[in-house]
C-alpha cells in the first residue's frame, strides 16, 4: 500500500449547515485519505448533523455539529479545514482557527469556499462586497483560481474561485493563453436553483422557478469582476468581460456559453486540440467533440468544454455541477494537492444521468 494510500488527515468543515457543506460532507466521508473530525455550526451545535442531511446519516452516524469555540481541541497533528461559512463571515472565522493551530503546531492547510480569499488586494475586494473585509492580512496569503491554471500554491491557503468564475474560466483562460482571441469575451450562463443557496428567497421557490428562464444581475454579476482578476493573474491579460447570468428550472448544473472574436481564422477541430494540449494533464475537464450537456456532469467533479467557430468567432461552452466543480469538489481538489495526497482522490465518481 502506499503512502498516499495509507495518509490520513483529519478534517474539519465549518459554516456547515449549506448545500455546499453537505457536499463536502459527502466527498470527505467517501476520500481515502480525509477523516471528518468536525463540523462547525453556530446554529446547529450539538444537533445532529443527520438532522441536517438525512441523506448523509449512513456516512456521518451520530457525529453531532460542533460550536465554534470548540474547534481547537481539533486542531493538532495534520489538518485540513474547509470554510463553507458566508461571504464576509468566513475571513474572521479562519483568521481565528489560523491562530488557534499557531498556538497548537497544527499543520493546518485551507480552502475557503466562500468569496473572501478570491481577490489578491483587499480594496478589490472591498470594491466588489462594499463591506470591510474581516481579515485584510491574510489576504495576500492566499492563492487564487483553479487548481488547473496554478501550478503551485504559495502555502498552505487557497480561496476557490466561485461557480459561475469556474466555469468561464475553464474557457476563457486558455483562449486567452494561447493568444487565440481579442481580450473582449461575452458570457451567457445558466445555473441550477441550488447556486443560490439553501435558504429560500422569491426567486428560489419552485412554483417561480419551475418551467422558467430569466436573466438576473445583467453585466453587474459580481462574479465577473472575479474572474477578470483571475485570468489576468493566470495570462498577463485583463479581458472585458460581458456576463449576463441566467437561473434555470433545474436544481443542479451550469451551462456557460463564452464568446470572443479570433485574433486569426482557424478551425473548431484545430482549437478542440490546442484545448486538449492545454488541459492534457488536467483529469477533470475534458474537451468534447459535441457540445456538452449538464446531466453528463451533474453529480461530479468533471467539466465538459466543447468548441464551435465561424470564420472569425469562436464560441466555447462549458458544462459542469455548481456544487462539485465549481465548489466542494473543487475545493477537495485542491485540499488534496495542498495535502499531498492524489489530485484526483475521493472525486472520481461518474455522472448518475438519470436525476
Amino acid at each position: 500500500m502506499s503512502t498516499i494510500e495509507k495518509k490520513q488527515i483529519s478534517t474539519i468543515v465549518i459554516g456547515g449547515t449549506g448545500y455546499v457543506a453537505g457536499e463536502l460532507i459527502r466527498l470527505i466521508a467517501g476520500h481515502p485519505n480525509l477523516q471528518l473530525s468536525a463540523v462547525a455550526s453556530s446554529s446547529q451545535a450539538d444537533e445532529q448533523i443527520a438532522k441536517v442531511f438525512p441523506h448523509l446519516a449512513r456516512a456521518v452516524g451520530d457525529q453531532r455539529y460542533v460550536s465554534r469555540d470548540n474547534l481547537s481541541a481539533h486542531l493538532h497533528g495534520q489538518v485540513a479545514l474547509f470554510s463553507a461559512a458566508p461571504h464576509g463571515a468566513s475571513a474572521g472565522l479562519i483568521a481565528e482557527l489560523i491562530s488557534q493551530a499557531e498556538a497548537n503546531s497544527c499543520d493546518l492547510s485551507i480552502v475557503d469556499a466562500s468569496a473572501d480569499f478570491r481577490f489578491t488586494s483587499v480594496a478589490a475586494w472591498e470594491a466588489v462586497y462594499a463591506q470591510d473585509h474581516s481579515a485584510p492580512e491574510l489576504i495576500n496569503q492566499f492563492t487564487t483560481g483553479l487548481p488547473e491554471h496554478v501550478q503551485e500554491s504559495t502555502g498552505k491557503l487557497v480561496g476557490h474561485p466561485g461557480c459561475f468564475a469556474t466555469s468561464m474560466l475553464l474557457g476563457s483562460v486558455p483562449l486567452l493563453a494561447l493568444d487565440l482571441i481579442e481580450p473582449n469575451i461575452a458570457a451567457f450562463g445558466i445555473t441550477g436553483s441550488t447556486g443560490s443557496g439553501r435558504s429560500p428567497i422569491a426567486t428560489t421557490h419552485h412554483p417561480y422557478r419551475h418551467a422558467n428562464l430569466y436573466a438576473y444581475k445583467p453585466l453587474t454579476h459580481r462574479h465577473a469582476a472575479e474572474v477578470t482578476e483571475m485570468c489576468a493573474t493566470a495570462t498577463g491579460i485583463t479581458p472585458k468581460l460581458n456576463f449576463v447570468p441566467h437561473s434555470g428550472p433545474f436544481a443542479r448544473g451550469i451551462h456557460m456559453t463564452l464568446q470572443a472574436t479570433l485574433k486569426q481564422t482557424t478551425t473548431g477541430e484545430a482549437v478542440k486540440e490546442k484545448l486538449r494540449d492545454f488541459y492534457k494533464d488536467d483529469p477533470f475537464v475534458t474537451i468534447l467533440d459535441e457540445t456538452p450537456r449538464i446531466k453528463d456532469v451533474v453529480g461530479t467533479n468533471y467539466a465538459h468544454l466543447g468548441v464551435a467557430v465561424n470564420e472569425d468567432v469562436i464560441v466555447v461552452f462549458c458544462a459542469l455541477d455548481n456544487l462539485l466543480k465549481g465548489a466542494a469538489g473543487g475545493a477537495v481538489q485542491w485540499m488534496n494537492r495542498l495535502t499531498g495526497c492524489a489530485e484526483s482522490a475521493g472525486l472520481e465518481a461518474v455522472a448518475p444521468g438519470w436525476l
